[in-house]
């Protein structure tokens, strides 16, 4: 066999083993297009869209721990310190539609007091679109006008419900004019059983919130109502906000349509002696906040009721840096129809995102 023979028959052999494992052959996939996450302005700071999807999505919360002294709402709570940390996280999407912005909200709150198990709360959780609101939030009676003043105990006097079922819609004329009407789930929410004891058992009649609103300026008004359909009484708030540009302030006041009765929006907050102690007739709640610099911020609330409760809070907020606050707070309670009177204080540490 000559040399011309034997590569010949080295190459025939080769392509017949090469032919018998084609079929074996490991075969690298195309790599797929690597999508980097875009930001997503349309909608507020710290919305990206969701790789492979034109939804937006927002992720943050936040993350305390503080140190408690003694209870703003309670005149029987002698307890010397309790120390209690919480976490929260936020998930908000945002997706542009015909008929705007389809959007919605999510919030789970985790708290862990000394002595006791993590308590968890589906917090927030609520879809929106074309002004329409659906889920659960806080109520409107308190939404619209806004909480009361920057300051922890801020509620000592109760200003209304917080987390409950509703259907809203929200108007913006664009102009500084706004308004809202809801529909509030009875029984869900503080009072969903009837302040006063009543029954409300088979009772599926909404309660309802509506308020109107006017900005210019450095002044803002609102005025919210809220009917109680379990109790069939209600309440009116109406604030006043202004921002004298070394300050802001806020000046509110509110009115119960039945002093002998509480119901879900003039209702108690106190705890102890001080559990079934309401309004009365009206209740006021002025505040301020002062920024001392861009780190510093004192602020300080006020309010009274016809029952003759006193609630006085002041605080100093310090953001040594970015999204983390300290904060300490003080704050006197005075139940005057039952002669007991209560300091607190609290030492918040917060890591916000």
């Amino acid at each position: 066999m000559n040399i011309k023979s034997l590569l010949l028959g080295s190459a025939a052999a080769l392509a017949t083993v090469s032919g018998a494992h084609a079929a074996d052959a490991i075969v690298a996939a195309e790599p797929e297009p690597l999508e980097y996450v875009r930001i997503c302005d349309a909608y507020g700071k710290g919305y990206f869209y969701i790789p492979g999807s034109e939804t937006c999505l927002k992720i943050g919360g936040k993350v305390r721990t503080e140190g408690e002294w003694y209870d703003a709402y309670n005149p029987n709570n002698v307890r010397g310190t309790l120390w209690h940390t919480r976490a929260e996280l936020q998930l908000q999407t945002a997706t542009d539609t015909e008929y705007g912005a389809l959007k919605t909200n999510t919030e789970i709150r985790w708290d862990w007091q000394e002595g006791g198990s993590t308590g968890t709360n589906f917090l927030h959780g609520s879809i929106s679109l074309g002004g329409f609101t659906v889920g659960k939030e806080d109520s409107e009676f308190n939404v619209f006008t806004g909480y009361a003043g920057d300051v922890i105990n801020d509620d000592v006097v109760y200003d209304g419900p917080y987390e409950l079922n509703q259907l809203t819609y929200n108007y913006d004329a664009g102009n500084g004019f706004t308004a809202v009407i809801s529909l509030e789930d009875t029984n869900s929410g503080k009072g969903a059983t009837g302040s006063n004891g009543e029954n409300s058992s088979d009772h599926y009649a909404p309660d309802v919130v509506a308020g109107l609103g006017f900005k210019s300026g450095a002044w803002g008004f609102k005025v919210v109502g809220g009917y109680d359909s379990i109790v069939e009484e209600g309440a009116i708030k109406a604030r006043v906000d202004a921002d004298f540009g070394g300050f802001s302030a806020f000046l509110m006041g509110g009115w119960n349509t039945d002093s002998d009765k509480l119901n879900k929006y003039a209702g108690a907050n106190g705890a102890g002696d001080a559990a079934n102690i309401g309004w009365g007739e009206w209740a006021v709640w002025g505040g301020l906040s002062v920024p001392i610099n861009e780190k510093w911020k004192a602020s300080g609330q006020v309010a009274y009721t016809d029952s003759k409760i006193f609630a006085a809070t002041a605080n100093v907020q310090f953001h040594p840096v970015k999204d983390l606050l300290i904060e300490p707070e003080v704050s006197y309670t005075n139940w005057d129809s039952i002669n007991e009177d209560q300091w607190a204080g609290i030492l918040r540490f917060q890591r916000s995102f």
